[in-house]
């Protein structure tokens, strides 16, 4: 599967490694497209429907006067103690490299060495031959 600007969240999250995208049951379409088989906490997502992003042309954080704010920092935060993930690491990469670079390294980054599927963010595992990652 090749990554594609489309799957990366305002957040710098990219829906094409979660699990809620990978599933094959009631698969979520990633957060920008639209709303229909959506986790509960993807709809009530505080960093989409922030008031600044909006209410502005922003399409993704790092367009904020106030990147990173602190929903930002907080989320950044769990994604490194949790899974070992900046999201404010991506989007300064996004910001300094360019989608297409950022996109490239996607690829190359969450593909399984093993099996050559898409890894998840969200397991230490591949989904598909349980390789550990």
């Amino acid at each position: 599967m090749a990554f594609f600007n489309a799957l990366i969240a305002p957040c710098g999250i990219n829906c094409g490694v979660c699990l809620a995208y990978l599933r094959k049951k009631n698969k979520c379409p990633g957060c920008l497209s639209v709303d229909c088989n959506k986790p509960q906490y993807c709809l009530k997502c505080r960093i989409k429907h922030c008031d600044k992003f909006n209410d502005s042309t922003f399409s993704y954080c790092f367009d904020c006067p106030k990147f990173p704010c602190t929903r930002l920092k907080r989320l950044n935060k769990r994604y490194i103690e949790k899974y070992s993930l900046s999201l404010i690491g991506n989007l300064n990469d996004i910001q300094k490299h360019g989608f297409d670079q950022f996109i490239n390294n996607e690829n190359e980054k969450w593909k399984c060495r093993q099996c050559g599927e898409v890894l998840c963010v969200h397991r230490s595992f591949c989904l598909h031959c349980k390789k550990e990652r």
